[in-house]
């Protein structure tokens, strides 16, 4: 098992940043890829941001590139998410989640991660 706990969100004005982090236990940190999910009012829950187990490869929805950056701690067991120049539709409960390293489907697909975390609320006022 591996636990996750998500912390860092608050409210902001448009414009502003927010650090989210996600703290794992359980199982070794580096056997895992790590993602970011979000679930705004009355939405599904999408794919924000993805690393994999190095960090060597990254992705990220199109609506935050160049907004949000994903970074990991191996040493720490801990996963990012810097958001930079938020909107109001940033709005949404942020949720990290962890794949095995050797997962080779779509790490887009919320169906690809084992373990989540409870969530961690971002609220970005106009």
């Amino acid at each position: 098992q591996v636990q996750l706990v998500e912390s860092g969100g608050g409210l902001v004005q448009a414009g502003g940043s927010l650090r989210l982090s996600c703290a794992a236990s359980g199982r070794t940190f580096s056997n895992y890829a790590m993602g970011w999910f979000r679930r705004a009012p009355w939405k599904e829950r999408e794919f924000v941001a993805y690393i994999s187990w190095s960090g060597g490869s990254i992705f990220y929805i199109n609506s935050v590139r160049g907004r949000f950056t994903i970074s990991r701690d191996n040493a720490r067991n801990t996963v990012h998410l810097q958001m930079n120049s938020l909107k109001p539709e940033d709005t949404a409960v942020y949720y990290c989640a962890a794949t095995h390293k050797d997962y080779t489907g779509s790490i887009s697909n919320t169906r690809a991660y084992d373990y989540w975390g409870q969530g961690t609320q971002v609220t970005v006022s106009s």
